[in-house]
């Protein structure tokens, strides 16, 4: 077989190139059009068959030629960009004003774009099928519920995924992955408090949904303090109230907003049936009412035992036991590769780009951030060990 590492860092420069180029045009979801074309001009060049969907997403398809088992493996990277400035000092910073890659998606694509260039050299060593999922739209609404809906994951059918995240906390030159639940379930929330406006001075005359907002917000916190339980981490915060326009004013309404995060679908479930009982318990404590509508956003990550004991085979072949990490605690932060794990058995772990030394230290979603690309050749090679492994085990 194949050395992969050494494989992926021979074109380590190439990676670098297609990285920054990436980086200096980001467009955000399901608006990535050049991202797109950039995506199957490169797999038109390398001679990989690819089909279109969610718009802007795209899916390569690579088919072993040895002889064999016909399982399947998917691969994947998302390619959105965020809304906001990059404020770094480098000739590839971003070009697009308000547009920036501060979550690395720039070095998602890179590393799936190297996996297809490698694996479609050496497809006469494998049997099976990989795809190479291009996701859109993961920092919204998610692009991988629009592509699975489409069928992404059928024609051949998906045994099996993977899935990799830059992760600034840890060095470059290792990994983390943990078992079990790894990322959060997520689902934003609106309340609008209605009672009767009136003369401030006057509040007989009205009923408050300012006091009334005011017990709300208080009231929902006993929802993780004293209702889930202490070893399941959870989080309902409110992160928006607006209402009123005058100090002597009594307003008729006052607009919530926020999230819930949950680890389990039994605790997602209560915390939302609490969060509508607490708030129409509170309302008409004090005469007012309520409109509440809750969003079905990403399901939890769960990474399934066999796929990380994969992984960390895999990882292990590239760069060693003792930078294969482990990690300790589930993240409340939401990724939308949930929505493929919930339907084949998957594994997500997490690439290290931290490097002190260059100044790479700042955390996804800041105008700061940046990546050691010195770990575009590590990414690629463990998904190519893992894909190869996978379909010849």
């Amino acid at each position: 077989m194949k050395n992969f590492n050494l494989e992926a860092h021979n074109i380590k420069e190439e990676l670098k190139e297609i990285r920054r180029t990436l980086h200096q045009y980001p467009e955000l979801g399901f608006e990535e059009t050049n991202t797109s074309r950039y995506i199957k001009e490169f797999l038109i060049k390398e001679g990989i068959e690819f089909k279109e969907f969610a718009k802007t997403g795209v899916c390569g398809i690579i088919n072993g030629t040895k002889e064999g088992n016909k399982k399947v493996i998917a691969l994947r990277a998302d390619i959105d960009g965020l809304p906001m400035q990059d404020k770094k000092s480098c000739q590839y910073a971003s070009k697009v004003k308000g547009k920036m890659h501060a979550c690395g998606h720039d070095g998602h694509t890179t590393i799936l774009l190297g996996v297809a260039k490698i694996l479609n050299k050496y497809k006469a060593e494998f049997s099976g099928t990989v795809k190479l999922i291009f996701e859109p739209a993961e920092e919204t609404t998610g692009g991988a519920k629009v592509m699975i809906e489409e069928g992404v994951l059928e024609n051949p059918k998906v045994d099996v995924m993977c899935g990799l995240h830059v992760e600034e906390t840890i060095d470059c030159g290792t990994i983390m992955v943990k078992k079990g639940t790894v990322n959060a379930a997520s689902n934003p929330f609106s309340i609008t408090i209605k009672g009767a406006g009136g003369h401030g001075a006057y509040p007989d005359t009205a009923i408050d949904p300012i006091v009334i907002a005011s017990h709300v917000v208080t009231s929902l916190q006993g929802i993780v303090s004293r209702e889930i339980k202490p070893v399941n981490p959870a989080v309902v915060t409110i992160g928006s109230i607006h209402g009123g326009t005058a100090q002597n004013i009594i307003p008729s309404e006052v607009k919530l907003a926020g999230i819930i995060r949950t680890m389990t679908m039994e605790d997602r479930e209560f915390a939302k049936r609490r969060l509508k009982e607490i708030v129409n318990g509170v309302c008409a404590t004090f005469r007012g009412s309520a409109e509440i509508e809750i969003e079905e956003s990403y399901p939890c990550l769960y990474n399934d035992d066999d796929m990380v004991g994969l992984l960390e085979k895999s990882a292990k072949e590239v760069i060693g036991e003792e930078n294969v990490k482990l990690q300790k605690n589930p993240k409340l932060g939401v990724e939308s590769f949930a929505y493929f794990a919930n339907e084949v058995p998957s594994v997500f772990y997490f690439l290290g780009i931290r490097n002190e030394k260059k100044g790479i230290i700042y955390p996804a979603h800041n105008s700061l951030f940046d990546i050691d690309e010195d770990a575009l050749p590590i990414g690629v090679a463990i998904q190519c060990e893992i894909a190869v492994n996978y379909l010849t085990r």
